[in-house]
């Protein structure tokens, strides 16, 4: 999987930590593959509190480039309450700013609970992972410093708005991510996605923005090694 996408071109990959054994697995896979980095990670529908000194101790590693995935998750009814997912984020926000790392947010009908968490630490820096909201929101978390992620949600027909906030994004905070396994294309509803599959996202964007699959490689490549430190 990681070969096939250094052939489509994808010369870096995140693999976000969800929990403590996916972080431990995404490390794993990060020292063996110089081109994969990983996110140390506690997905907020997990039913646990995060453990903050094993993701401290994680993160300490040379190939840990962000803590993530992290945020909020309102939708889903089988996750905690959302005061005790607002209470965790503020941890993990803390701990992100600690270590000096970028989060990697995840927000599903939280976007002002994730906004007011951002304000209340000060230095936190990071993305909004699979962006797919509007242009108010948009504007909202790029004037707070953050940078938009896009999926293959953006290759589907029916998401004009969404593609709207592509075209207006500065070039400087443009991110694109497959979410893989998830997050597919337009074009492979029903496959599993890969992280070569990216190609199909940037093609869009591409198109959207005006610009040329070079040109918009240029600037994810700069975004990621300004946002993602380590990766470079």
């Amino acid at each position: 999987m990681v070969g096939a996408a250094v052939d489509a071109g994808v010369t870096r990959m995140i693999t976000m930590g969800v929990d403590l054994e996916h972080t431990e697995r995404g490390l794993a896979l990060a020292h063996k593959h110089p081109e994969v980095f990983a996110g140390v990670g506690h997905y907020p529908t997990e039913t646990s509190p995060p453990d903050l000194e094993a993701m401290r101790m994680l993160a300490r590693d040379e190939r840990v480039v962000a803590v993530g995935e992290v945020g909020l998750d309102f939708q889903d009814s089988a996750g905690p309450p959302r005061d005790v997912q607002i209470e965790r984020l503020d941890s993990l926000f803390t701990l992100a700013v600690e270590l000096g790392l970028p989060v990697s947010i995840h927000n599903r009908e939280a976007a002002a609970e994730v906004a007011a968490a951002i304000v209340a630490h000060p230095g936190l820096r990071g993305a909004m992972h699979y962006f797919a909201l509007e242009w108010n929101w948009a504007e909202r978390f790029l004037d707070l410093g953050f940078y938009l992620s896009f999926a293959g949600l953006v290759t589907r027909p029916s998401r004009n708005a969404l593609r709207e906030v592509v075209k207006r994004c500065p070039a400087d905070r443009l991110l694109l991510e497959t979410d893989s396994p998830y997050g597919q294309a337009h074009k492979r509803m029903g496959v599993p996605n890969r992280p070569a599959y990216l190609l199909d996202t940037a093609t869009l964007v591409a198109e959207l923005r005006g610009t040329s699959l070079d040109e918009l490689a240029k600037v994810e490549h700069a975004n990621a090694f300004a946002l993602f430190q380590k990766m470079s």
